[in-house]
């Protein structure tokens, strides 16, 4: 029997990583689901707050990455509604699945096109576009967005995807009583099988953060957050600047560190280097403002780094846990605590948070209930 076909849409795909968990979520759900379905992939040809093309791709045509999956890289030029309209009705595929909400070419006109063709299941991710935290930023052009979407019916007859029962309620508070399928986000599956212990002296931690530069990623809050602390700490960062008017917040901030604390921008990281990297830290540390998901932070744990973040996350109950701490961002002293109680850590105290870690990651990937959840989307 032949394969089921899906058409996905998403701004920004492999071999680009600057655009971070969306591209890592359907990358995942690819690699998962390839045996019992034939993905084909409609793009970009840039990365994320890029406008050189990826080599070694052709653009505006289709291409077949190593792993067998179909992709189509869009230039600037080529991305218009006829080009979008031709593909689609070109296309061969069973289900048509939309990574996120707000997104013209990728969201708004696909929807417009498949309205007669609702015999298509039409699955959209809302990707924690739908949280009242999210619906604040870029607030105008949402509102703008949600009125066109509710003019032409574009949601008519669509199924949304949501990661947990939170997300759910988000869709459906904003929507009314929308179809909803349920289905946690799918993990890495390059992880490695053997924890990888790191030296840890006491009076000293290395932290980490890997995320866009962004209001919504809180990079400015952690800043503040290590003028407070009192140990001995090494913060590097990365990630593209999104945001040059917060960059330059954080900027100013960077310059007033104390002399106990050494904070480093590093630019981006590739995501395939993502992994190798956390190995060499001791914790994440990244307050973020809300997260749908949080890949990172799965891919930290995997790699026997704890984590401390906001408690705006699914991540929760990480003490008790003993794989790291998820805090309310009201108090900026209480990261502080934290960090320097982690900086007093000695080796054997350390190495119990690593394995727990890496064991709470390890038993995600082990859960075969979220790999049925999502071969559900398409059933």
């Amino acid at each position: 029997m032949s394969k089921k076909q899906i058409l996905v849409f998403i701004d920004w795909y492999l071999p680009g990583y600057k655009a971070g968990g969306p591209i890592q979520s359907v990358a995942n759900l690819v690699a998962h689901l390839r045996d019992d379905y034939d993905f084909s992939i409609v793009t970009r040809d840039t990365d994320y707050c890029e406008t050189i093309p990826y080599p070694n791709i052709k653009s505006n045509e289709w291409n077949v990455l190593v792993d067998g999956t179909r992709v189509y890289y869009f230039s600037e030029d080529q991305l218009t509604r006829s080009n979008i309209r031709k593909l689609i009705k070109e296309t061969n595929f069973d289900y048509l699945y939309l990574n996120g909400i707000f997104s013209l070419y990728f969201t708004l006109i696909p929807l417009f096109f498949m309205r007669k063709k609702r015999s298509k299941p039409v699955i959209v991710a809302a990707r924690g576009m739908f949280a009242e935290s999210a619906l604040e930023v870029k607030k105008v052009k949402k509102k703008v967005f949600m009125k066109a979407v509710q003019l032409f019916k574009l949601f008519h007859n669509v199924t949304f995807h949501a990661t947990n029962e939170t997300e759910k309620a988000d869709i459906v508070k904003v929507l009314g009583e929308a179809p909803v399928k349920i289905a946690g986000n799918l993990f890495q599956k390059e992880v490695s099988n053997k924890l990888s212990l790191r030296e840890k002296p006491s009076g000293f931690i290395k932290l980490v953060n890997v995320a866009r530069i962004a209001p919504e990623k809180n990079l400015l809050y952690a800043l503040k957050v290590l003028r407070q602390v009192k140990e001995n700490v090494e913060f590097d960062f990365y990630g593209p600047v999104y945001n040059q008017e917060y960059w330059a917040e954080c900027k100013f901030v960077l310059d007033e560190m104390p002399p106990n604390v050494k904070a480093n921008y590093k630019g981006s990281v590739e995501s395939s280097r993502v992994l190798k990297l956390l190995e060499q830290y001791h914790m994440l540390f990244m307050p973020t403002a809300g997260e749908n998901f949080g890949h990172i932070i799965l891919q930290a744990l995997s790699a026997g780094c704890p984590v401390l973040i906001s408690d705006q996350t699914p991540w929760k109950d990480l003490s008790n846990k003993k794989v790291g701490w998820d805090l309310s961002l009201a108090s900026i002293s209480d990261f502080a605590t934290i960090i320097d109680s982690c900086a007093k850590m000695g080796q054997a105290e350390y190495n119990s948070l690593s394995e727990s870690s890496f064991d709470l990651a390890r038993k995600y990937s082990a859960n075969e209930e979220i790999l049925r959840q999502n071969k559900d989307l398409f059933r």
